[in-house]
C-alpha cells in the first residue's frame, strides 16, 4: 500500500528531484517502446500445467518484427488497465473497506487501550508493540497506516526512558517486518502470487517461520538500541533533538468502547474465515473482495451508521488511487512488450545471462533486481506487476519454483521500504517524528544489512526445499 512520497522543502530546493513514480514508468514504457524496434522479435511456445501457464524450455525461436509506434505506447494503458482489472478493483474494493475500518477508529483505540495498559512495562511493550505492528502488517498490508501511530510510539518510548528513534522504530519497524513476511498481505504477496498463477496465499507456513526470524532479529535490535539509551542518554542518535524538544507531540484517541471491541472482532472474524476460504473452498480474489466488503460494511453501518460507512468506503478507496491505477500503467510495460514480440526475448536473454550461474546464484539475481526495482518503483503492487509477468517465465526456464520468484520479489520490495528515500511512508513519518533521514540511515543500515543477509539465507532455503 505504498503511496507518493511527500515534497518537503528541503527536498524541493535540493538540485536534483527524484521524479514521480508515474513518470518514471512512462519512461520505462518510452523505453519499452525502443527495445521494440532494436531487439529482434521471438516467442516461446507455452502451456498448461497445473492450472500455470508455463514456458517451455527449447522452443524459443525468431519470429516477424512488430514495433509498437508511439500511438500504440499511449493504448497500452488502457489496454493494461484492463488486462489488470481484476487486481486494480480488488485494491480499490479492500482500500475502501479499510478505510471504514480505520474510520471507526477502532484500532487506535485498540493500540491506545495496549499501551495504557502496559506502558510502564518497558520490557514488555516494545516486543508486544512491534508484534501488533507486524501482524497488521501482515494480514492487512498495514505501511502508510503506521503513521498516525508514530507520534504515540515516541510519546510511549520517551515515557519509558527511551528517544524518538526508539519509539518510531517500533512502530514503523514493526509494520515494515510484518509487510514483508506478507503471509496474507493482499497487496503485495496477493497480487504477486495472481500473476505468477501460484494457489493465492501459498507457502503460508515457510512465510511464516521466515517472519518470525526477521521479526526476533529485529526485535532485538531494537531493544538493544533502546536499552543503550536508557543507560546513557547521549547514544542517541537523536540526542539532539532529545535535549532541545520544546513540547510532546500529542495525538487523542477516543476511549475503547464495546462498539471498536466489535469492529475488531468482525476484523479478526473475516480474516480468520478468508483463511479458511483460501485453503478449504478454493477462494479467489473475487471471493476474497466479497468478504472484505461484508466485513468493512458490517462494522461500519453497525458502528458509523450507512452514510458515513459509504463516505469512508469511497475515502479508503481514494486513499489506494496511487497504487492501484499503477498497476495498469506497470501491466502496459507488459503490453507493450508482447505487442511487439520482444518481452520473450528479454526472458530468454535473462535466463541465458543467469542460466550459466547456479540456481541458487540465480535467485540471489532475481532478488537483487528486484531490491533495484523497488527504488524507483516503491509500490508494492505496482512493483509486482512490472516484475512478476517476467520473473515467472524465468523461473520455469531456470527450474525454480515461481513461489521461489514470489518471495525474492516479496523481499526485494518489502524490506527496502525501511531505507530508500522513494518511499512515501518512511519520508512522512520521518517527518512527523522530527528524525533527519541521515540520522535513520545511521540507525538502520546495520539492520537492513541483516535482513538482506536472512532474505538470501530464506530463498536458498526456498531453493534447496523446493517450496511451492
Amino acid at each position: 500500500m505504498n503511496e507518493r512520497k511527500p515534497q518537503t522543502d528541503a527536498s524541493a530546493r535540493s538540485f536534483f528531484k527524484m521524479p514521480h513514480t508515474y513518470a518514471i514508468i512512462m519512461g520505462i514504457l518510452l523505453i519499452a517502446v525502443i527495445l521494440t524496434y532494436t531487439l529482434p522479435a521471438g516467442q516461446f511456445d507455452r502451456e498448461k500445467q497445473d492450472g500455470q501457464t508455463v514456458v517451455i524450455d527449447g522452443t524459443y525461436r525468431a519470429v516477424e518484427s512488430a514495433p509498437v509506434n508511439l500511438f500504440g505506447l499511449f493504448e497500452a494503458i488502457p489496454k493494461g488497465m484492463e488486462a489488470g482489472a481484476a487486481i486494480i478493483f480488488y485494491i480499490f474494493l479492500v482500500g475502501g473497506v479499510f478505510g471504514i475500518i480505520r474510520q471507526t477508529g477502532a484500532i487506535e483505540s485498540g493500540i491506545n487501550q495496549l499501551i495504557n495498559r502496559f506502558g510502564q512495562k518497558g520490557h514488555i511493550m516494545i516486543p508486544m508493540t512491534m508484534f501488533v505492528f507486524s501482524v497488521a502488517g501482515a494480514t492487512i498490508g498495514m505501511a502508510e497506516e503506521t503513521i498516525i501511530f508514530v507520534p504515540i510510539g515516541i510519546m510511549l518510548a520517551r515515557a519509558l526512558g527511551y528517544d524518538a528513534m526508539t519509539g518510531a522504530a517500533i512502530v514503523s519497524l514493526g509494520a515494515a517486518v510484518g509487510f514483508a513476511g506478507g503471509m496474507l498481505n493482499p497487496f503485495t504477496v496477493g497480487v504477486a502470487q495472481s500473476i505468477a498463477e501460484v494457489p493465492l496465499f501459498s507457502g503460508l507456513g515457510y512465510r511464516t517461520a521466515v517472519y518470525l526470524v526477521f521479526l526476533v532479529v529485529t526485535i532485538v535490535y531494537v531493544m538493544n538500541y533502546a536499552q543503550k539509551v536508557k543507560k546513557d542518554p547521549t547514544k542517541s542518535l537523536v540526542h539532539d533533538l532529545e535535549q532541545h524538544r520544546k513540547e510532546e507531540t500529542t495525538t487523542t484517541f477516543s476511549r475503547f468502547s464495546k462498539k471498536h471491541l466489535f469492529v475488531l472482532v468482525v476484523l479478526v472474524g473475516g480474516i480468520t474465515l478468508n483463511v479458511i476460504g483460501i485453503f478449504e473452498w478454493g477462494w479467489y480474489l473475487t471471493e476474497l473482495t466479497a468478504s472484505f466488503l461484508i466485513i468493512g460494511l458490517l462494522a461500519g453501518i453497525v458502528t458509523m451508521g450507512v452514510n458515513r460507512t459509504f463516505e469512508s468506503l469511497i475515502d479508503g478507496a481514494k486513499a489506494v488511487t496511487f497504487g492501484a491505477l499503477i498497476v495498469g500503467f506497470a501491466r502496459a510495460i507488459v503490453v507493450i512488450l508482447e505487442d511487439g514480440r520482444v518481452i520473450d526475448t528479454v526472458i530468454y536473454g535473462l535466463s541465458n545471462a543467469v542460466g550459466q550461474l547456479p540456481t541458487s546464484l540465480a535467485v540471489i539475481g532475481m532478488y537483487i533486481v528486484q531490491l533495484i526495482t523497488n527504488f524507483f518503483i516503491p509500490s508494492g503492487s505496482g512493483q509486482a506487476a512490472t516484475t512478476m509477468p517476467i520473473m515467472a517465465p524465468l523461473a520455469d526456464l531456470l527450474g525454480i519454483e515461481r513461489q521461489v520468484a514470489v518471495l525474492a520479489f516479496q523481499y526485494g520490495d518489502g524490506l527496502t521500504n525501511m531505507i530508500f528515500p522513494t518511499s512515501a511512508h518512511l519520508m512522512a513519518f520521518l517527518a512527523i517524528a522530527g528524525i533527519p533521514y541521515d540520522k535513520w540511515l545511521r540507525f538502520v543500515w546495520k539492520l537492513f544489512a541483516i535482513w538482506i543477509v536472512l532474505a538470501c539465507g530464506a530463498l536458498l532455503l526456498a531453493v534447496f526445499l523446493g517450496v511451492q
